[in-house]
């Protein structure tokens, strides 16, 4: 469950204030955050991951305050129940792709089930690829698995950043099927903010900042 009210943020005195829209969803519900470039998209998923703390309001997931965590804490409640897929890929260049895996699991704190990790791979189709090097995969493969390690821990909710803006429609179907997917399969929320108004057809709950 997510829970946000009155929600801003001001990253310097002066500048502009965001103001967020409060948001409410229950277990296993989805969410498209629209908006254009510099309206706050980014800096919202920020919030919602307790990368940056609010001005004033607050984030509620899993009937916790999470900015009112101190940093360490904050630190292990994001790395057990939050699982991110941002824009720029995120990988460790010295690792395959199933050390890649092994490696968010042992940081989120959670047992190494390699099982679990065959079975996440075959669902995004990198098995074949897995003792690969993160340089030696594709755009697509990259992708999938940055999708893979923000779900690999099982978390409770899952934000995605841009996820399709730089593909092409049948890439960026398949991208949002595989998210939706995941999600379903760890009962996790999923919030997508972006620009791309080609996906909103996957969502029922929709708002544009």
């Amino acid at each position: 469950m997510i829970h946000t009210e009155h929600l801003t943020f001001q990253y310097k005195k002066k500048e502009n204030v965001f103001s967020f829209p409060n948001i409410t969803l229950n277990q296993q519900e989805n969410l498209l955050v629209l908006g254009k470039s510099g309206i706050g998209k980014t800096t919202l998923l920020h919030l919602l991951a307790g990368l940056l703390k609010p001005t004033n309001g607050t984030v509620m997931i899993d009937h916790v305050v999470i900015n009112k965590l101190v940093t360490k804490q904050l630190d292990k409640f994001r790395g057990e129940n939050i699982g991110l897929v941002f824009q720029k890929k995120h990988a460790i260049q010295s690792l395959n792709v199933l050390e890649n895996l092994q490696a968010r699991l042992y940081f989120s704190k959670k047992k190494i089930e390699n099982t679990a990790i065959e079975t996440v791979l075959k669902q995004l189709d990198l098995n074949e690829f897995k003792h690969n090097k993160v340089n030696k995969l594709s755009e697509g493969q990259l992708q999938r698995l940055s999708i893979a390690s923000a779900v690999i821990h099982q978390p409770k909710v899952i934000l995605a950043d841009e996820p399709t803006s730089s593909l092409d429609d049948e890439n960026c179907k398949i991208v949002m099927k595989l998210l939706i997917e995941q999600a379903q399969k760890t009962k996790a929320n999923l919030i997508v903010i972006t620009h791309d108004s080609r996906i909103k057809p996957f969502f029922q709950n929709t708002i544009t900042l």
